[in-house]
């Protein structure tokens, strides 16, 4: 599984997916800042409250989720690559499992990298301009440390809610994007519309979709795999 991974490792467009990353680490690490001088000084209060304006942010890595299943999954299918993979002496399961545990190791490293360089610059940023109240105490270091793990999971998961349907199955690059963004705005979307949705429980529904994705993407690509 591992030299499958790095399989896809080689044959990504390294470029390109770098170039991306590397532009959604430098608006991250800067947006929690502007965000709160330019939309909302509340959530510069303390740093629990910014704390929590950082974790709805880095759901920007959906949409980076939804760019490597475009590059992993759909442009091999159009380019007619992935041929060449099914022509391995290896079940097309388990190429498709390579394939989400790639996306997945990936999103969720990057993830983590993104939460740490926001929070090193958001707190420099602080000492060097005093725009949040107060200092970090170890409570809120402990707790950003801890729902960095946890919330890149989260984030990873509802990246792969677009594998199955608009990456094995339909093999649509725009609705695959169109998808990433609307999962990445969805608790904006009940703001503005005034519904009010618990959280947690709408994180547990879409990692348990991403997670179902994953599955029906192993288990269906041979009846809708073909070429």
């Amino acid at each position: 599984m591992v030299k499958l991974m790095e399989l896809e490792w080689r044959k990504l467009k390294r470029k390109m997916i770098l170039s991306e990353l590397i532009i959604y680490w430098g608006i991250l690490m800067f947006l929690p800042m502007f965000f709160i001088k330019m939309v909302s000084a509340e959530f510069g209060q303390s740093y629990s409250t910014i704390i929590q304006l950082m974790m709805s942010m880095q759901l920007g890595f959906v949409l980076f989720g939804a760019s490597l299943i475009n590059q992993v999954v759909i442009d091999e299918y159009k380019n007619k690559t992935i041929s060449l993979s099914f022509g391995y002496p290896i079940s097309r399961k388990k190429l498709v499992m390579a394939k989400a545990l790639f996306i997945s190791l990936f999103v969720f490293l990057c993830t983590i990298v993104s939460f740490l360089l926001s929070g090193v610059t958001t707190y420099l940023l602080d000492q060097a301009f005093h725009i949040i109240n107060g200092q970090p105490t170890a409570e809120d270091i402990t707790s950003y440390f801890s729902k960095m793990i946890v919330h890149s999971l989260i984030v990873t998961l509802i990246s792969l809610i677009p594998l199955f349907f608009f990456g094995i199955w339909k093999r649509e690059t725009i609705p695959t994007i169109l998808c990433a963004i609307f999962l990445m705005q969805f608790q904006n979307f009940s703001f503005l519309l005034n519904v009010n949705l618990n959280t947690n429980i709408v994180n547990t529904v879409l990692c348990s979709l991403g997670v179902v994705s994953v599955y029906l993407s192993i288990k269906m690509v041979d009846r809708v795999g073909d070429i």
